[in-house]
């Protein structure tokens, strides 16, 4: 068994990951079990650099705040900011604590100096500015798309003036209330303001959409494509906050969808720019219908890799992580029947694994269970709709900045 295991195992480099995948992709699409555990975004650093400088990549995209990214954007092509201010500001979830995070960012603005601006690498956050306990206020994205227009079309094809987007929006700490992820009658996302908000951002996107030619023709293409990412994002994030005061049975489905609904937007956006490496959990990129259990609530939704492969097809290719230990967090040597443990057995520390040729031949391994919730094991059921897998041995405990709870 292991003889025919070792037949699908490959070095994790770039040239075998593209073997393995019918096509070249727009998005190749790296997943990680599990959150803050730099020894995987080694592996991420890794390749990435060999698909930059053998394979013409010129754009990462992780899983974090699209617009907190900007700020690591801006660093990694003109070098505006300290990297410890970028490290602050231009990362959400806790990311920016990652010595590899800072890593990426460093090498990528080493490798733009003195580079022309078509070949410069690019960060980009595909993430809605969100955080599991809530959501941002629509000011940024709202107010900076208006300005856009503002300086670009007539006064009179606008919907409203910047004096009424503030009104309406009124205090940010409003939209941010804590209490109401849990509390939907904490939310402000179907007041009389929000309701007028989420037609307003309708309409300056819908002007964004009718002015195409003008606009492009007026703009510089970053300024074009950060115009669409705040319509986008000001969309998005109204129509978040709409869900987060519903009361209905649905309300933690439809967040959750609307969560990926936003990724997916973003990643397609990326899509357009040419070949880019995403990484994110794996959850977030699999193909699969996701599901999950909220107390007695069990929960259904499609990932923001689903959607992706939906419309991208062989455009989009997804490689997840499987990891054999995490000793610190009491994740140990994996049952031997299920994949991380016949992968375990394998020689090397770090392989890239033909995922059609194992689940040929492993398909009904066993699922392995996790003693801490923050890890999710690889489910064999979803081996035949993964390009490929990148298996971790062991995560050193030295190495681990998410925090213990």
């Amino acid at each position: 068994m292991t003889e025919r295991i070792t037949d699908t195992v490959h070095a994790v480099d770039a040239a075998a990951v593209l073997r393995l995948l019918p096509s070249r992709p727009r998005l190749l699409a790296l997943g990680e079990p599990t959150h803050g555990e730099d020894v995987l975004l080694d592996v991420r650093n890794d390749l990435f650099r060999q698909l930059v400088e053998r394979e013409g990549y010129r754009t990462i995209a992780i899983e974090s705040d699209c617009l907190a990214g900007l700020v690591v954007d801006d660093h990694v092509t003109t070098g505006a900011g300290t990297l410890d201010e970028v490290m602050e500001s231009g990362f959400s979830h806790g990311f920016g604590a990652s010595a590899a995070n800072a890593e990426l960012v460093r090498w990528m603005r080493a490798y733009n100096e003195g580079r022309p601006a078509a070949e410069q690498l690019r960060f980009v956050g595909f993430d809605g500015p969100l955080e599991i306990t809530g959501a941002a206020s629509p000011r940024r994205a709202i107010t900076a798309l208006h300005a856009y227009l503002s300086a670009r079309v007539d006064t009179d094809l606008l919907p409203c003036t910047a004096q009424t987007l503030d009104d309406l929006l009124g205090d940010d700490e409003r939209w941010t209330e804590p209490a109401a992820m849990m509390d939907p009658s904490r939310s402000v996302g179907r007041t009389p303001e929000a309701d007028r908000l989420r037609v307003l951002a309708d309409d300056l996107v819908a002007l964004l959409d009718a002015r195409t030619p003008q606009l492009v023709s007026a703009s510089t293409p970053e300024e074009w494509d950060r115009a669409r990412l705040y319509g986008r994002t000001a969309v998005g994030l109204l129509r978040y906050h709409l869900w987060m005061a519903d009361t209905s049975p649905g309300r933690l489905a439809r967040l959750l969808g609307q969560r990926a609904s936003m990724m997916a937007a973003n990643l397609l956006a990326v899509a357009e720019r040419g070949p880019a490496l995403v990484y994110a959990h794996n959850a977030h990129l699999q193909r699969d219908v996701s599901t999950m259990r909220m107390g007695d609530l069990p929960l259904e939704w499609w990932s923001a890799g689903a959607i992706v492969s939906a419309q991208l097809g062989e455009g989009y290719a997804f490689l997840a992580t499987a990891l054999g230990t995490i000793g610190h967090r009491g994740v140990d040597t994996p049952p031997p029947d299920s994949i991380e443990g016949l992968l375990y057995a394998l020689p090397q520390d770090r392989c890239l694994v033909d995922a059609h040729r194992l689940a040929a031949t492993h398909g009904r391994a066993t699922a392995r269970v996790s003693p801490w919730f923050g890890y999710a094991p690889l489910d064999p059921a979803h081996l035949a709709r993964l390009d490929g897998i990148v298996f971790v041995k062991n995560a050193p405990a030295g190495r681990s900045w998410w925090p213990a709870a």
